[in-house]
């Protein structure tokens, strides 16, 4: 797949710690919602937008703590159908507006058939608490005794779920453990339909794609190679709304997209997205896609989608979420418990040791594998669109800027004593322009990890990480 067919300039941000999220938001209020499409089957959308309120100023804080209420029997064809409410977690902190791009929650559904073993995909709708959508969302048909599933995403920095009435114990909702959310990240009943979709793939029920080969003669990578992850793996979604130029939001429809006219894409920048649109784009690979309930004739991607392609097909060694993932952390601690949660809402084995959540182990994996991929595929990568021209103007640069970030989010020099072989240059703006990988150091630093290779390799082997979980 060549560059041109394909420009997203949508925010993707890779730096989530404290200490970079204030230059986050600031950059996000800055810039206007830009074009976000999926370019593999459906249509880009152009064009400018107005909110009904002005966009905040740049110096103006944004509320980056919101809350989502979660519709009454979100499980359900009628629930599925209801739209999430978006509001402040605390209001004297300011509102919180879906169509700000600093705001913006997402929600996305998988469906399965338990007497077929079928796949489905829905995108609930999220709009501001008090007002209403663009257009009333479709109602899925769902099959009988369907096992659904929802995954949450947020462009903000804390996104807690609540309900007026036992929604979220009902449908088993995790939103982290008491007093700490994991951030940017939930789902409802999640367990049960990867228990289900696993099930169905041993009966040869379902059949989960082959990875196919990249261009550069590898497997097509997976949300699971370390290629792929960064500092906090699986998270956030492939989901995408329409904003009309009355500043409402409906779902991302065929037939929403005939009818308002001049709308834009809001979406969730996401690890998923950036793997399923840029780095198999670039790489001449396809998603994992299953039909989409609310647009009929169309395939689309989903985490859950990915998890179980990744599960299915990895090759050692997997990346797991490690101990030092942000979003997993209790105060600033590892959590073992918080990231086993974390861990059973997209399909991994759940640790029974902090050695099987060693962030240690991940370093030392990440330089052995994805520097050099990066560097083999620099023609291709440079030649590709960047997901977020604010911060790289390459997909090259920027997957090198986000290594460097996951590098240090996740404390690999000290952890491991090897120095980051990956810098990047940037120009004025802060924008990555260049990026260098120093192979002498790189391969130095491999070798000088060679003893450890078969016992990390071991520990994140495909076997394990097909375990069934608790």
């Amino acid at each position: 797949m060549s560059a041109a067919p394909c420009k997203e300039r949508r925010l993707r941000f890779p730096i989530r710690f404290a200490s970079h999220l204030r230059q986050r938001r600031a950059v996000l209020r800055m810039l206007p919602l830009a074009l976000l499409a999926l370019c593999a089957g459906q249509a880009a959308l152009a064009g400018d937008w107005h909110t009904h309120a002005p966009p905040a100023a740049a110096d103006t804080p944004v509320n980056a703590d919101c809350t989502l209420i979660i519709p009454d029997n979100p499980l359900t064809a009628a629930g599925l159908a209801t739209p999430y409410q978006l509001v402040a977690t605390d209001r004297a902190m300011g509102p919180c507006n879906e169509t700000n791009t600093a705001q913006s929650a997402f929600v996305q559904a998988a469906i399965i058939d338990p007497a077929t073993g079928a796949i489905s995909v829905y995108h609930p709708l999220v709009i501001d608490q008090g007002t209403r959508p663009a257009a009333a969302p479709v109602v899925p048909a769902l099959p009988a005794n369907a096992i659904v599933a929802l995954w949450f995403g947020f462009n903000g920095d804390h996104l807690t779920l609540t309900a007026g009435s036992n929604a979220l114990f009902d449908a088993r909702c995790v939103n982290g453990t008491r007093g700490s959310v994991f951030g940017q990240f939930a789902y409802c009943n999640a367990p049960a339909f990867f228990q289900a979709a696993n099930a169905a793939i041993a009966s040869g029920q379902l059949t989960v794609p082959p990875l196919g080969t990249a261009k550069d003669g590898l497997p097509c990578p997976t949300v699971r190679d370390f290629f792929v992850v960064d500092q906090d793996q699986s998270d956030n979604l492939p989901t995408l709304y329409l904003v009309t130029k009355r500043g409402q939001v409906a779902q991302y429809t065929a037939k929403n997209v005939a009818a308002f006219k001049g709308a834009v894409t809001l979406g969730n920048p996401s690890d998923n997205r950036l793997m399923d649109v840029f780095m198999d784009g670039a790489l001449g690979c396809k998603p994992f896609s299953a039909p989409d309930l609310a647009d009929p004739g169309q395939m689309v991607p989903a985490l859950p989608l990915n998890e179980l392609q990744a599960r299915v097909a990895q090759a050692t060694p997997v990346a797991m979420i490690p101990g030092l993932d942000p979003m997993t952390l209790s105060a600033g601690n590892e959590d073992r418990f918080k990231t086993n949660l974390y861990r059973s809402g997209t399909d991994q084995p759940t640790a029974d040791s902090y050695f099987d959540i060693d962030t240690a182990r991940y370093c030392r994996q990440l330089i052995r594998i994805a520097p050099q991929r990066l560097l083999n595929n620099k023609s291709a990568l440079s030649q590709f669109y960047t997901p977020d021209a604010a911060a790289a103007n390459s997909l090259y640069t920027f997957l090198a800027s986000r290594f460097v970030t996951t590098y240090t989010t996740l404390n690999c020099p000290t952890l491991i004593d090897v120095p980051d072989p990956v810098s990047v240059a940037t120009n004025k703006a802060g924008v990555a322009t260049s990026a260098t990988i120093n192979t002498m150091a790189l391969n130095r630093a491999i070798q000088r990890l060679a003893g450890t290779k078969s016992e990390d390799d071991n520990a994140d082997s495909a076997a394990r990480s097909q375990q069934a979980k608790d």
